[in-house]
């Protein structure tokens, strides 16, 4: 019997996968647990349709990303910090501060966790970071640290 998983299934496959199954299995355990529908005509016009539509939605998010990471060239952020007698800095700048500067002087909301950031910024000075704004998609900002006076 085939079956069209609705679910991720350890033993059988990922969601939207056409599988076959023993009646048995199916009629005990797949359908009754809603892991699975029957993959009639109709069934699987459904999920041809959904997947067509998935497609289009993921091709139009990453327009989106990839017009965002033009509209982000050459762009940058700036931003003070407290600085000590000998040039030591107080504090440092962390990507919710970054998302926050983004969103204040740019007009771009950028969740804080696609900021690529490996240690917070502690220094004076221009820095590149990497946003993942998509999973194909990288863009860079220049994050511009000065002494707060």
């Amino acid at each position: 019997m085939k079956i069209i998983l609705t679910q991720d299934v350890k033993s059988l496959g990922k969601k939207g996968d056409i599988v076959e199954v023993n009646q048995g299995y199916a009629r005990n355990f797949v359908l009754p647990k809603k892991l699975g529908v029957e993959a009639t005509p109709k069934n699987l016009n459904d999920l041809k349709l959904k997947n067509q539509n998935d497609e289009k939605i993921a091709a139009e998010n990453l327009a989106e990303a990839e017009k965002l990471k033009a509209d982000l060239a050459d762009k940058k952020i700036t931003t003070s910090m407290k600085v000590g007698a000998n040039g030591k800095t107080f504090g440092s700048i962390s990507s919710k501060e970054i998302a926050e500067l983004l969103k204040k002087q740019l007009g771009v909301e950028v969740d804080k966790k696609k900021i690529v950031l490996p240690e917070p910024i502690k220094s004076i000075g221009g820095t590149v970071v990497k946003l993942k704004i998509h999973p194909k998609v990288t863009a860079e900002i220049l994050v511009d640290v000065t002494e707060e006076k």
